[in-house]
């Protein structure tokens, strides 16, 4: 099959870098193809996407060796207006590519701008949106569709400029699993029926397991591997040498291998994966998997953070939650989920006292927060934001830790005290005098997470800490947080990604529009299955191999790690 794009050779620095972030790259993007790219933070994967759109060096200077070719064009010799013609681009946040103020002008945005024809808009416009099935929402406002309708909105913009290479990076990341998988099949739907090349950088293993067609893998720069999604999910070991996540089906059957027992073709989509279990349970004795279900034991200590017959409604008449009522124990580490728009993130601003109940009352150690001060809440409330870079603004890293405590009037002495102890902790004493922004994400998190320690809170909440990090990022951050529990700090973590959780939480708190579906230990909750997929969350593959095993050998399994299924092998 002819080449859509072709890079030869190619390396890049950016301006006044002295490491090459691309180094001598090859490679053929056949027409048709949906090729995904994964790798580590840091490997090059974004920098390799802009290559193919001219953005990479036209936009950002710096040294570029080799060739690029998209659709017969050499990006060095043509300008990006004329590249975007034949190659579209999205990216990670979808509400940073939409300015308009409709559906239908945000698509003919990008359109005009290139001066293509009125009538020819008008003509694009229903059938970029059937595409993407957004029908019927040519006239609403962007902000008014959910996370997945505003990132297929961006796919539907990009699409009107009829490109014949999409690019797509990381556009599931901030996602729920039910949109996340909304977009991938929207974006294949494409590849299929359109006959649109895709280019998708994603961590999203599971998915990239079932959608791609090749695989490429990059590391430091370096194309290391390219193939078919069981090619390059085969090789566990290799994965794991460069800090990447294999699919759990993969992961499940590597480990059940690794037992000695024999796997003809390691599976690594679900489908493969049941039709698997069912073979090797054929031949392969089972063992009893016993397993009580514990209920939720109330802690001896007093209730630390309860909100009781919470009720929030927004100015513009949004009932964001509706009688929200639970008790949260000191030393606890519960984990909060939900679809985007459930609710969770507006508790959680209740937690912080940055909005007041409409009805209802939040308490901390039995006083009502309304009662208190956010200043003096943040001496018993620590917050870990989404990107850590919205909480950074000083200039080193040893006056980010220091600055709430100068402004709370600490003396110098109990600053000098605390501020070391933290960076301690952290494992940031090296890094005192560097500017935050020069450190890597993880260690940009972990600054917050000093400069909350050294104020002493008693609980820490972590809102969607694993977006946009790679699988080493996310267990470094988790890491902090069971750290963090082991001192006696009770924890709340947000997040989508249900796989990591596992080993963490002890709760689950499921919540839905605006009210608390399930309130449970975490080894219950992710076996309610049609509750979770209600609220569009997606339980693990380990859980649902788990369900398939109970179902095939009529014993109750409730699994929830690849190595607590393979260790029901023997």
């Amino acid at each position: 099959m002819d080449a859509i794009a072709t890079l030869d050779n190619v390396s890049y620095l950016y301006p006044n870098s002295t490491e090459a972030v691309l180094k001598n790259i090859s490679l053929n993007i056949a027409q048709g193809e949906f090729l995904g790219i994964i790798g580590p933070t840091g490997a090059g994967k974004t920098t390799l996407c802009l290559t193919l759109n001219g953005i990479v060096p036209q936009f950002h200077g710096g040294r570029f060796f080799g060739y690029v070719t998209v659709a017969g064009f050499d990006t060095l010799k043509y300008p990006v207006s004329t590249l975007a013609r034949h190659v579209g681009a999205v990216f990670e946040d979808p509400e940073t590519q939409l300015l308009s103020t409709s559906v239908e002008n945000e698509i003919a945005f990008a359109l005009e701008n290139l001066c293509v024809a009125r009538e020819e808009i008008l003509a694009r416009i229903p059938q970029v949106l059937a595409a993407v099935r957004l029908e019927g929402t040519e006239h609403k406002h962007p902000q008014e569709l959910s996370g997945g309708q505003k990132q297929r909105l961006a796919i539907a913009a990009a699409l009107a400029l009829q490109p014949k290479l999409l690019i797509l990076d990381e556009p599931t990341s901030q996602l729920d699993p039910i949109g996340s998988q909304e977009v991938f099949a929207t974006v294949k739907e494409l590849n299929q029926e359109l006959g649109v090349t895709i280019v998708m950088v994603s961590h999203a293993a599971e998915e990239m397991a079932e959608f791609s067609d090749r695989i490429a893998v990059l590391s430091a720069g370096k194309l290391l591997n390219i193939g078919t999604p069981h090619q390059i999910y085969h090789q566990i070991e290799l994965l794991q040498k460069q800090d990447l996540r294999p699919p759990q089906v993969a992961q499940t059957f590597y480990y059940i291998n690794q037992k000695g027992i024999t796997i003809p073709q390691i599976p690594v989509t679900l489908t493969e994966g049941i039709n698997a279990l069912e073979t090797l349970e054929k031949s392969t004795p089972i063992i009893p998997f016993q397993l009580s279900y514990p209920t939720y034991r109330q802690p001896a200590e007093e209730t630390i953070l309860s909100a009781q017959n919470l009720t929030h409604i927004y100015e513009d008449g949004t009932e964001a939650l509706h009688g929200v009522s639970l008790d949260i124990y000191q030393g606890e580490y519960v984990l909060i989920v939900g679809q985007n728009g459930a609710g969770k993130s507006t508790l959680v601003k209740h937690f912080l006292n940055l909005l007041s109940p409409t009805q209802g009352t939040v308490k901390i150690r039995q006083r009502d927060t309304k009662d208190i001060s956010v200043s003096e809440l943040s001496r018993s409330i620590g917050y870990v934001a989404q990107n850590p870079d919205n909480q950074i603004f000083n200039m080193t890293v040893e006056k980010e830790v220091s600055f709430a405590l100068e402004n709370l009037n600490y003396s110098p002495k109990r600053i000098e005290e605390e501020v070391n102890k933290s960076l301690k902790e952290m494992g940031l004493l090296e890094h005192r005098n560097a500017h935050p922004l020069s450190l890597p994400k993880g260690d940009r998190a972990r600054i917050i997470i000093a400069a909350i320690l050294a104020m002493e809170p008693d609980i820490i909440i972590f809102d969607e800490p694993t977006t946009g990090q790679d699988y080493r990022g996310s267990m470094a951050i988790l890491e902090v947080s069971r750290q963090l529990h082991e001192m006696g700090k009770t924890i709340i973590v947000i997040t989508h990604h249900l796989y990591l959780m596992p080993n963490y939480a002890q709760r689950a708190i499921v919540i839905g529009q605006g009210t608390i579906l399930l309130d449970a230990t975490l080894r219950k909750a992710y076996h309610q299955i049609q509750l979770l997929e209600s609220t569009y969350l997606t339980p693990p593959q380990s859980v649902l191999l788990g369900q398939k095993l109970g179902q095939i050998s009529a014993q109750d399994y409730p699994l929830l790690t690849p190595l607590e299924l393979a260790n029901c092998f023997v």
